[in-house]
């Protein structure tokens, strides 16, 4: 079965006007200035002889960093290339388009500034210690495209050892727009998460953190049954407690997950499940109808392999599922991490926060689920799209009053003006990039 012409151009077209249009603007990102520069006396102001007396007034107090540089609002978006999209291992150079795409969606989505540093390094303490080295320059890190299991110890260790915010993507960013996608998903059929019972297929990065998700949420750890390639995990997976000490939050999955004991592979357990959550691979035959039509009556679905999900939405709602989503922008319901990270690391940002922590998370999966029911909630709308930009200030709010309330912020703020201070800074970066354009400083073709 093929995908729905739901798109304007195919899958084809895309790719050939991607490469097409990377070669024509040599990739995504520029410097420009934010000051005024009109004469040689401007440069006596920010850079010699003036400049020395910003150094001096950092050096004796610290903190002016964030107040005399763009520090405060740059974001290094860190990989080793390791595990980038469905590509898989392809290096630090071939992963560096997706670092700018990702820049250029902090930019446009949260008026963050975000610089991409591909590192080619295989080793984990390596990747540990360039970070760790580079954070004066930075005021948060989103770790990207990593490798499991490095990818988890690596962001424990930098949580562990630096006072700005660290954030993976693949893991925190996935599972808080899941969250909030499934928690409006419940509402239209009619459960409560404690209640429903949960398939997770695929127990890599994404599943692994939306499970330690959910279950902060209120999931009952019992309801919940993950599978990997050799089957449901359960306590009698000898293969993975021997690896207990690489993957540990893979073991306590095997403990704390599947109160039935149930056993066997996907087929089994999706049977007499309310909710299937796939990040595995690619489709469309990964799930198959059949099992779809063995889950709970007006099952919920997230398939959310890219570029082709684990089974096509035509084919899930005719097997009797009642909510689908994806991670494709051209059917409804799109599961997308550009959801979550641009307002999270605003929200971090504009109140100094020192971590991105799970209630921060939880927070922005709360205020991204209810911007979407204050528009009206539908088997096909269950979250926002990445179009409704007011919505971003919103959930920047929501993650910065929760900074706030957890005594993670070093400012403060009334909600009211958290929002005013977040939708300040995404509308002068839209509005920047829409003057840029209208100028043809950035052409059109």
């Amino acid at each position: 079965m093929s995908p729905p012409a739901t798109s304007p151009i195919t899958d084809q077209e895309i790719n050939r006007r991607a490469v097409e249009w990377h070669r024509r603007y040599r990739g995504k990102l520029q410097v420009v200035s934010k000051v005024p520069v009109r004469d040689r006396h401007d440069f006596e102001i920010w850079y010699t002889p003036g400049v020395a007396a910003a150094c001096r007034s950092i050096r004796e107090e610290p903190g002016q960093v964030f107040e005399q540089t763009n520090r405060g609002n740059l974001v290094a978006i860190v990989s080793d290339g390791s595990r980038v999209l469905g590509l898989g291992d392809i290096g630090p150079e071939a992963g560096l388009p997706v670092m700018e795409g990702k820049a250029l969606l902090f930019k446009c989505l949260g008026g963050v500034d975000a610089v991409p540093l591909c590192v080619r390094t295989r080793s984990e303490g390596e990747l540990i210690r360039f970070v760790e080295q580079v954070e004066p320059s930075f005021g948060g890190i989103n770790l990207e495209d990593i490798a499991q299991p490095k990818c988890f110890r690596v962001l424990d260790s930098l949580r562990e050892s630096l006072s700005i915010p660290v954030w993976h993507d693949d893991q925190q960013g996935t599972a808080t727009v899941v969250l909030a996608g499934l928690w409006n998903s419940l509402e239209v059929t009619g459960r409560s998460l404690a209640e429903a019972r949960l398939a997770l297929v695929g127990a890599g990065v994404a599943n692994v953190a939306t499970y330690r998700l959910l279950v902060a949420a209120g999931a009952t750890p019992s309801r919940i049954v993950a599978c990997d390639t050799r089957g449901t995990l359960h306590c009698g997976r000898d293969d993975i407690e021997r690896q207990a000490e690489t993957f540990p939050d893979k073991w306590r999955l095997c403990r704390e997950s599947n109160g039935d004991g149930i056993r066997g592979s996907i087929a089994e357990a999706l049977e007499g499940a309310d909710v299937c959550l796939a990040f595995s691979r690619n489709g469309p035959d990964v799930i198959r109808p059949e099992w779809i039509s063995r889950m709970a009556r007006d099952a919920i679905v997230f398939a959310c392999a890219n570029p082709v999900p684990e089974v096509w939405p035509d084919a899930a709602r005719q097997a009797g599922a009642r909510v689908v989503a994806t991670g494709r922008g051209d059917f409804p319901n799109q599961v997308n991490n550009s959801l979550a990270f641009p307002a999270i690391f605003r929200g971090a940002l504009d109140v100094r926060a020192r971590a991105i922590t799970d209630g921060m998370s939880l927070a922005a999966a709360r205020e991204l689920a209810q911007a979407a029911k204050d528009r009206g909630i539908s088997t096909e709308r269950i979250v926002p799209s990445m179009a409704e930009w007011e919505v971003y200030p919103r959930v920047a709010a929501a993650v910065a009053e929760q900074a706030i309330a957890e005594g993670m912020a070093s400012l403060h703020g009334t909600r009211a003006e958290l929002e005013q201070r977040a939708a300040q800074s995404i509308r002068h970066a839209r509005d920047t990039l829409t003057t840029l354009m209208d100028s043809g400083s950035i052409p059109s073709f």
